[in-house]
This record gives C-alpha cells, sequence and structure tokens, in this order.
C-alpha cells in the first residue's frame, strides 16, 4: 500500500497512468489547474506510478491509431475517428493538441522505466509532461529508444545514462510494483489519483472536484486523521480500449 506519512510532511498526491491514455494527460492539466487555486500547492507532492493499459502492446507500422481502436473495440472506422474527434476536443478545452493523425502504437513500459529514472533525480513529472506531450501532440515514436533518449536528456538527464537504463532492466521491478500496487487497490481505469493515501479520485475530473478533494484531503491531513479511501468517478481509459 501506499505509505502513510505525518501531518508534519508534504501531503501526497499518488497518480497511476499511462503514456498513450487521453483521459491521463486532460486528467494532468485539471489537477494542475485545481493546485493554481489551491491555497496549500507548496506543500502537496505529487508522485506519478506506472499503469499499462495494453502490456502487449506491439509496434505496428503502417497502422494508425484510428485502425487500432477500431479493430480492438469491433467498430467501424468512423466510429474510431469520431471517438478520437470528440478526444481532441475535450483536450483543447484544456490547452492541450492532440495530433492523433500523427500518433505512432507503441508499448509504454520503457517510457515509464524512464518516468521512474526521472522521478530518482526529481524529475518525474517533467519526463511524465515530456513523454504525453511527445505522442499526443508530436506524434513521437515513445517506444523508441533513441527517442527516448532525447526526450530524457531535454529534461535534464545523461544520455549515457538513460542508454544504460534502456539497455538493462534496471526499473523494471520499479514499474512492475507499481502495476501490483494499482491491483492491491483495484484500479481498473486510469487516470486514477490519491490523495494523502485516503482519497481517491477516478478519472479526469472537473477542476473544482479537484480542488474540493485537495482541500477536504488537506484538512484530514493537518488533523493526522487517517480514514478508509473514498472514490469520486469520472472518465477514464481501462485496459479493454475504452476511454
Amino acid at each position: 500500500m501506499i505509505s502513510e506519512m505525518s501531518a508534519t510532511t508534504k501531503m501526497k498526491v499518488d497518480i497511476w497512468s499511462d503514456i498513450m491514455c487521453p483521459f491521463c494527460y486532460i486528467g494532468k492539466r485539471k489537477l494542475e489547474g485545481a493546485l493554481k487555486q489551491f491555497d496549500h500547492n507548496a506543500d502537496v507532492e505529487i508522485e506519478w506510478h506506472s499503469f499499462q493499459l495494453d502490456p502487449a502492446m506491439k509496434p505496428q507500422p503502417g497502422k494508425s491509431l484510428y485502425q487500432y481502436l477500431a479493430e480492438r473495440k469491433g467498430q467501424s472506422l468512423d466510429w474510431s475517428v469520431k471517438v478520437h474527434q470528440q478526444m481532441t476536443q475535450s483536450a483543447r478545452a484544456e490547452g492541450l493538441e492532440y495530433n492523433f493523425d500523427k500518433a505512432v502504437i507503441a508499448n509504454s513500459f520503457d517510457a515509464h522505466r524512464l518516468i521512474h529514472m526521472a522521478k530518482k533525480a526529481g524529475l518525474g513529472d517533467a519526463a511524465k509532461e515530456r513523454i504525453l506531450r511527445a505522442y499526443f501532440t508530436e506524434g513521437k515514436n515513445v517506444g523508441d529508444r533513441p527517442t527516448l533518449i532525447a526526450l530524457g536528456v531535454e529534461i535534464g538527464l545523461n544520455p549515457d545514462e538513460v542508454f544504460t537504463m534502456l539497455e538493462t532492466n534496471e526499473y523494471d521491478d520499479a514499474v512492475n510494483a507499481d502495476i501490483e500496487m494499482s491491483q492491491e487497490l483495484g484500479i481498473n481505469g486510469v487516470p486514477f489519483f490519491v490523495l494523502d493515501n485516503k482519497y481517491a479520485i477516478s478519472g479526469a475530473q472537473p477542476t473544482e472536484h479537484f480542488l474540493a478533494g485537495l482541500q477536504q484531503a488537506w484538512a484530514e491531513h493537518a488533523k493526522n486523521n487517517r480514514s478508509a479511501i473514498s472514490y469520486e468517478e469520472g472518465a477514464v481509459c481501462t485496459p479493454d480500449g475504452d476511454c
């Protein structure tokens, strides 16, 4: 389980998400919007955790994301295009640019390993943001190791160290531990936010819901009042391809 903290430490927000989850990028922006309005935002610590919507995903050169989702869901190509257009509009409302026409189908495991490496250097959020933008906006192949090395360098990591990490099994255990923890918590869709180890928000909720959650968790954090996790549900992506 997520480790407990005393009221004298920063309030922790643990987030499970995948690189290729469109709601995860939107949810990130909504949380950031809430934090801007939160009086105690300097006392909040964010930690990103790995989750894979499709652990078995393999590169599929020449296949569009529209085709991939249509085949996975047994739907028409037109249906898939419309779904992605709606998602693009939702992202635009949060100031995000989604270019699904350029999206490259790839496995996200190595990208999650890079985020764990960045976390160790205090760059976890920078890595998460950069990889999300690379995938959704720039159409980069985030399963390609040279691409990941370049992204790591952009946020301040050593290229030789990133190369060595990617060529070994370093941080495999960390990614798998996050996924195992998500199963223990019963997480079946992402993004999934746990505030101060007690208040859970599932999905890309409206900013005001995140703000209310932060305020409630902070009030209990200040009293060091540990209670059972309660849930608020919203839009998520699930391993069966629903978004």
